[in-house]
């Protein structure tokens, strides 16, 4: 016997969410009309392609039930690493191609940490951060490089169109919907979240969770370079502080997500997202500071955590059940088989 759950179901939680992005748009392009003009949704949608993408490596991590700190750290010294690479005059294709090994092995060393010597994940991941933060100013002791980007065709990924949208979103689009076959459609997925949920039955049944919690972060740092590389693409050059700000929309993005659909997924990423870029670029064309936006997301991702935690989540349910029975004369309790 179950008590019947007064949490909407997810086509419900469906419209509430696009209702909530109906109603930030309304109120964004009432204090600002061109909130929903063409050259702010394309602001809109690049800075998305690139929030996405490292929240969607977040998205592996936390469904594991761990947390990943270095993504500023990872991001800054991936960026300068295809940066140099790009200045040394190879060819696009092999900056991108170093930059992604080098962060899946940064992932691999913080995966191996946490899972292979039960390193606990916060520590190990700040202190990965730290350190890649710190090797990203021994290429130019912290001077930005922009030598052959013009010519090395790294900027046409931002300027190239599609279908009149840019190349950034359809290329976020397509990362998303792998992500969403592998997460929600093979058995590498379920064991994805057979090893968050419950890694110790996990264990008995055959899944290598050690080896899934490695992949999560290998996986979450070339997310994080797929995010800086289009960060590199539209500013045009690289700086140790590329990627600085993608750790807090991330977060904010998956946990936001889990809380609107009752659970991480690569669709709850996207839509916490979606939210997450479009509160952003609001407050920017609205010129708030950014210290009050960030403040606002921050705000966002306690409230998403919050929402997100089982305890609270239980909580809720428990004291709606209890007001909701106490409205009957006779005290009784709806339960279902």
């Amino acid at each position: 016997m179950k008590l019947l759950s007064p949490l909407p179901s997810i086509w419900g939680r469906a419209l509430v969410f696009l209702l909530l992005v109906v109603l930030v748009a309304a109120g964004f392009t009432i204090a600002e009309p061109r909130y929903l003009s063409h050259a702010s949704l394309s602001g809109i949608a690049r800075h998305m392609a690139a929030n996405g993408l490292a929240a969607l490596g977040l998205t592996f991590v936390v469904v594991v039930r761990k947390f990943d700190l270095s993504i500023a750290g990872v991001a800054a010294f991936t960026a300068m690493t295809m940066g140099a690479v790009i200045a040394a005059g190879y060819p696009l294709w092999a900056a991108v191609a170093i930059g992604i090994v080098t962060g899946g092995l940064i992932g691999m060393v913080s995966g191996v940490a946490i899972s292979r010597f039960g390193m606990p994940d916060i520590v190990t991941t700040i202190a990965t951060g730290s350190v890649c933060a710190g090797l990203a100013f021994l290429y130019t002791g912290g001077r930005s490089i922009f030598q052959n980007f013009f010519t090395s065709g790294i900027t046409d990924l931002n300027d190239a169109r599609f279908l009149g949208l840019g190349v950034s979103l359809w290329f976020l689009v397509a990362v998303y919907a792998a992500a969403w076959f592998v997460m929600h459609r093979t058995r590498t997925g379920h064991a994805f979240y057979a090893a968050g949920e419950n890694p110790v039955a996990a264990h008995y049944s055959g899944i290598q969770v050690k080896n899934y919690v490695v992949l999560a972060y290998v996986l979450c740092a070339v997310c994080t370079v797929l995010a800086v590389l289009l960060i590199l693409a539209e500013s045009g050059n690289a700086e140790t502080n590329k990627g600085a700000n993608l750790m807090m929309p991330a977060y904010a993005g998956v946990f936001l997500g889990a809380a609107m659909m009752a659970g991480t997924s690569v669709l709850a990423t996207f839509a916490g997202i979606l939210l997450i870029t479009m509160l952003l670029d609001g407050f920017s064309l609205l010129g708030v500071p950014y210290y009050y936006s960030d403040g606002v997301v921050s705000l966002i991702l306690l409230m998403g955590v919050v929402a997100f935690s089982g305890f609270a989540r239980n909580w809720a349910s428990s004291f709606a059940v209890f007001f909701r029975g106490s409205g009957r004369t006779n005290n009784k309790r709806e339960w279902q088989e």
